[in-house]
């Protein structure tokens, strides 16, 4: 079952068990993926739908950062429930050693030695992750393996 597939068949069984905050997040999802369809004009894959729902799940982590300071814990609690939902539809994390084994092979793989050869490493675990792994998790562990 595509990612697509399973959005529609949860937001379904949503509507009939009546869950008001699943049923607004995979409608908000449904929404952000029909945009970058027509936009693109083409049919989205499970790929493109993990990148869509990283950048969601992203913005739904800054919100939360931005509501603690701004002391409005009502609305961080909502989004980390929303958050909690778009992390169903995501892959599996990977765990840190194995993120670290294919951060070790990228770097081994582009020669990369110092931190300003950072792009090129990332573009070569980012492309291995898929999504199982957030940006900032990968940019540390590259950062940490190459400075001396």
């Amino acid at each position: 079952m595509t990612i697509k597939e399973k959005l529609k068949a949860d937001m379904i069984a949503a509507m009939k068990s009546k869950e008001k905050e699943r049923l607004d997040t995979i409608r908000f999802v449904q929404a952000a993926v029909k945009r970058v369809e027509v936009d693109t004009r083409k049919d989205l894959d499970d790929a493109a739908l993990i990148g869509i729902l990283s950048n969601l799940s992203k913005q739904r982590k800054d919100s939360i950062e931005q509501f603690r300071k701004g002391g409005r814990e009502d609305l961080a609690t909502k989004e980390e429930a929303e958050l909690k939902i778009l992390q169903s539809y995501m892959p599996e994390q990977m765990s840190a050693s194995d993120l670290e084994t294919i951060v070790v092979a990228a770097i081994q793989e582009s020669g990369a030695k110092t931190p300003r050869e950072m792009g090129a490493v990332m573009k070569l675990v980012m492309a291995k992750t898929a999504g199982r792994a957030e940006g900032s998790a990968i940019s540390d562990m590259v950062k940490k393996k190459l400075t001396p």
